[in-house]
Parts: C-alpha cells; sequence; structure tokens
C-alpha cells in the first residue's frame, strides 16, 4: 500500500508517500480500505513534533478516516468485512489501508458519505463535547465562535444553532463570515477590520456573550474574555492563531467566569460511552438537516503536504479530507 511517512519531525514539506507493506490484523483489530482521511490542525502539528503526543518515529500522520472493511482479526464481532466504517486512531489515516483497534471503529449508515464520516470525529466530535458537556448550552443562551469559518468553528456554529443559543461568528475575511452565516450565524463579526470588544458590546447591549468558543488562540483571546458575560464560560479549544496567550487571572475573578478546557481525545478515551451519546446525538442532527458539515476541498494521497499547509495558512473553510 500507499502511505504518506513522516520520517523525522519538522516541515511538512519533509512528508514523503512510501510503498509499505498491507496491513494484516491482530485478533483486536480491523483493516480498512480508506476511502476519505479528515484533515486536521493536529495532524500538522504532530508531523513538526509540536503536538502534546509525539509518535514514535517513523509514522504515518492522520487522525480519522472512513472506508470499507478489508479484514477483521478473530475477537472482532461488531463489524463485518465489506462494512462501511469511520474510525478515528490518532494516526495513520493518510494511507491506502488503516490498521485500527476494533474498539474505535464504528458501522456508517449508507446515507453518509464517506467524506463527511471521515471529518465527524475530531471537529464535530471536539464541538460537541465543548457545548455539551464542558460549556453546557443551554437554548437562549449568546455563543462568540471565534474563527467560525474553520472545522471546528464551522461545527461550532452549526451545534449551537442546533442547541438552540445565538450565534456570534468571527472570521477574519468576508467569505469566511459569509460561509459561517449561510451555516446558521445570526450575527457576524470581522475581527481583521472590527474592534471585537465594540462590536461585541453593541452586539450583546453590553451584556457580552454566555460562551465564547476559542479554536484560535493568539491576540483574540483577552480582549473577547474582557467580553465575556458575567457567569460566563470560555472554552479553550486550541490555538489555531500560533501563540498560547496568557490571561490576567483577575479576568475570571472579575466576571465570575471560567476558563473552560476542551481536550476531545482524552474525553472519548476516558468516556467512551458520553462520546458515543454525542456523536448518535450529532448524526440524528445531521440526517435532520440542522447540522450540514462542509467538505470545502478534497485531495489527492500525494498532495497531503499541500492540505496540511492550507490548515496552517488558515486557508481552509469547514473540512477539507484527503483521498487516497
Amino acid at each position: 500500500m500507499n502511505a504518506v511517512v513522516c520520517e523525522s519531525f519538522g516541515p511538512i514539506d519533509a512528508l514523503a508517500l512510501r510503498a509499505l507493506p498491507d496491513p494484516t490484523p491482530g485478533p483486536d483489530e480491523v483493516v480498512i480500505d480508506v476511502k476519505a482521511a479528515g484533515v486536521n490542525y493536529p495532524d500538522a502539528l504532530m508531523v513538526q513534533g509540536q503536538y502534546q503526543v509525539k509518535p514514535s518515529l517513523p509514522f504515518v500522520p492522520g487522525a480519522e478516516a472512513a472506508g470499507v472493511v478489508s479484514a477483521v482479526g478473530e475477537n472482532v464481532r461488531h463489524v463485518r468485512v465489506g462494512q462501511r466504517v469511520a474510525a478515528f486512531t490518532g494516526a495513520g489515516t493518510f494511507a491506502e489501508k488503516l490498521l485500527a483497534p476494533a474498539a474505535n471503529v464504528l458501522p456508517i449508515p449508507d446515507t453518509l458519505t464517506f467524506e463527511v464520516a471521515a471529518s465527524l470525529s475530531l471537529a464535530y466530535g471536539t464541538s460537541m463535547h465543548a457545548l455539551c458537556d464542558r460549556a453546557k448550552l443551554q437554548s437562549g443562551e449568546t455563543m462568540l465562535v471565534l474563527g467560525a469559518a474553520g472545522g471546528v468553528g464551522l461545527a461550532a456554529v452549526m451545534i449551537g444553532k442546533a442547541m438552540g443559543a445565538r450565534v456570534i461568528a468571527a472570521a477574519s475575511t468576508p467569505e469566511k463570515l459569509a460561509v459561517a452565516e449561510a451555516h446558521g450565524a445570526d450575527d457576524v463579526l470581522d475581527y481583521s477590520k472590527e474592534d471585537l470588544r465594540a462590536r461585541l458590546k453593541d452586539l450583546t447591549n453590553g451584556l457580552g456573550p454566555d460562551v465564547i468558543y476559542d479554536p484560535v488562540g493568539a491576540a483574540y483571546a483577552e480582549p473577547a474574555f474582557r467580553s465575556i458575560a458575567w457567569g460566563g464560560r470560555y472554552l479553550v479549544v486550541g490555538f489555531a492563531g500560533g501563540d498560547i496567550p496568557k490571561l490576567p487571572l483577575n479576568l475570571p475573578l472579575l466576571k465570575g467566569a471560567s476558563l473552560v478546557g476542551v481536550f476531545w481525545g482524552e474525553f472519548a478515551r476516558r468516556d467512551p460511552g458520553g462520546n458515543a451519546r454525542n456523536i448518535t446525538r450529532l448524526a440524528s442532527w445531521i440526517a435532520e438537516g440542522k447540522v450540514r458539515p462542509v467538505i470545502s476541498e478534497r485531495y489527492p494521497l500525494d498532495k497531503t503536504p499541500e492540505a496540511l499547509r492550507a490548515l496552517l495558512e488558515r486557508r481552509v473553510v469547514g473540512k477539507v479530507v484527503v483521498t487516497p
């Protein structure tokens, strides 16, 4: 099989397409012919050695995929050869075949495309966990989403609307804001041109957003937090802006507000039942048309570095996938 291989931590362009032996499943493993693999910001960080998890070298990057089961181990009962499935493995998906722990493989309905199924675990799983479990977002509350046109940001916009919130989408270009608005955002804010605090004050009658969803960090974090409502919840999702911000700790005190960390991967490992409930709820919203996942670009396997660069340069709207 062909696979994209990271042989040393460093630049994205150092990734190489290699021919590797086809995998053989162990007793509790599944081999999947990959039809689509989701591309995520942590994939790029992992290749550069900047993620909190550092796989042993060499490794095949890519955290999530969907495809068709081609082989199963002797203990596997919940999926069969020929079945359509999705898997979250943390690594290994940028390849023609994926060896996955059976516990991380779920059947998918025929109504779900491989591309959408390959994009749900990380971005939509993160946003479900953030809004349902960590923020406990309530119908009628106001939520600000930073980076609202990216993979996790756009997922948060749609999920927030499905939960009955008023959603303010913030992004850096009119094109990105138009996408967020088309997928349910009630108001939009261009933080490349507008004063974030002043605009939020106008949009919320001075009250501020109840929940702030922040996958960006960098320079937007402090002004956003200074705008939060009394008793608000600030969701720390990631740092796509590059810099990890340092907030003065008097701010949570003055606002009676909470800084809430969101680490979906660890949540899914520790509470697989809770994660499954979130995904089931999400699937029902997709079936009802309340959540409409956006796949904006598709890259062949040998163009995987280009897909990762697009993420790092914040040129991606919604999700992009690699299609081996």
